[in-house]
């Protein structure tokens, strides 16, 4: 337990927290949306601080990060309790939970964290991964602090759901980002999400005009957020504000947690991906196996080879331009 940051005293009894756009108003003894962060005595805490409920050292482009550091490993952390409650979450498990109801959660100081990641061989940084990350904000903020000073890099993995000022606090330390864009319709981020769209936008320009590394994923769920149209709307809002060569990540849904609708077509992914690819220059296709080959937007030669989680650069000199004709590509 931790004092949080980003929270206001409302009146007497109660506090207003200010990490994300819920602006949760809590009495006494209440604990937020994200179920772990809580108003004790005369101050906001995070419950979860230090608490983790899984560490793996995992392939970068399990995040999924596909241009940033390719081939590399990164050691991924999470706990438990998320800002959105979506109905069909993936990793229900831990996300939709808090800390009274995780029995398996281990404390791990940022500096026993930091220090296990130092020492495992070829790892790049520290991923803030598994749940949603900015719920356990200040964990976060405090080993990716120290990580950076040691000079490992800091990688998180977010639906976006976070204020400016702890989002402008926090990317100075973060040097890459994958937010899960969920859908393109308010209506869908309510309904689906109990959370809002208009704040995950704002994140992802924001995340842009800091010069940050960005992809994006989008979870393609049947009957929810497979419109043709809207997701033609939403690659070409990403092309005109983000830039064409922007990453998107386009997953295969599983039924999970309380949604019943049907596993995605992979021809539906497919399907999607082609109309992705008139916009953006990369996309790629999750949770389906297989190849997902980096081609050169401007040559189409072959840059990187990928089969499962193995990866071999093939097509790309050291300033991560195309060794055939010498297009910069959004690599680090």
């Amino acid at each position: 337990m931790q004092k949080a940051k980003y929270y206001v005293q409302e009146n007497e009894d109660k506090v207003r927290c200010l990490l994300c756009p819920h602006h949760c108003l809590l009495k006494s003894g209440q604990t937020g949306i994200c179920k772990v962060r809580t108003h004790r005595g005369d101050m906001l805490v995070s419950d979860n601080y230090g608490l983790i409920s899984a560490k793996h050292m995992d392939p970068i482009e399990k995040k999924p990060l596909y241009h940033y550091f390719p081939g590399s490993k990164i050691f991924s952390i999470g706990s438990v309790g998320c800002n959105m409650q979506c109905f069909f979450c993936q990793n229900c498990e831990i996300s939709q939970t808090g800390v009274t109801d995780f029995p398996w959660l281990k404390a791990y100081s940022p500096e026993e964290m930091v220090s296990e990641a130092l020492l495992v061989p070829g790892n790049i940084g520290i991923a803030y991964t598994y749940n949603e990350p900015s719920v356990f904000y200040e964990y976060m903020f405090d080993s990716a602090t120290l990580s950076k000073s040691k000079g490992l890099k800091n990688v998180m993995v977010s639906n976006g759901y976070i204020e400016k000022e702890p989002l402008n606090d926090l990317i100075p330390l973060v040097d890459a980002f994958n937010i899960d864009l969920k859908a393109f319709t308010e209506e869908f981020y309510m309904k689906c999400t109990h959370s809002h769209l208009e704040p995950v936008k704002q994140t992802l320009l924001h995340i842009r005009e800091a010069g940050k590394h960005l992809e994006i994923n989008n979870l393609v769920i049947p009957g929810l957020n497979d419109s043709e149209e809207i997701f033609e709307t939403m690659v070409d809002w990403i092309a005109v504000n983000l830039g064409r060569q922007t990453i998107l990540h386009l997953s295969r849904y599983f039924p999970r947690h309380l949604a019943t609708h049907p596993t995605t077509l992979e021809s539906t992914l497919y399907r999607f991906k082609d109309i992705a690819s008139q916009y953006i220059d990369f996309v790629y296709i999750g949770n389906v196996g297989g190849e997902t080959d980096t081609n050169c937007p401007n040559c189409k030669s072959l840059v990187i080879k990928r089969k499962n989680y193995e990866t071999i650069v093939v097509g790309l000199d050291n300033q991560g331009c195309c060794i055939n004709c010498r297009l910069k590509i959004a690599i680090c």
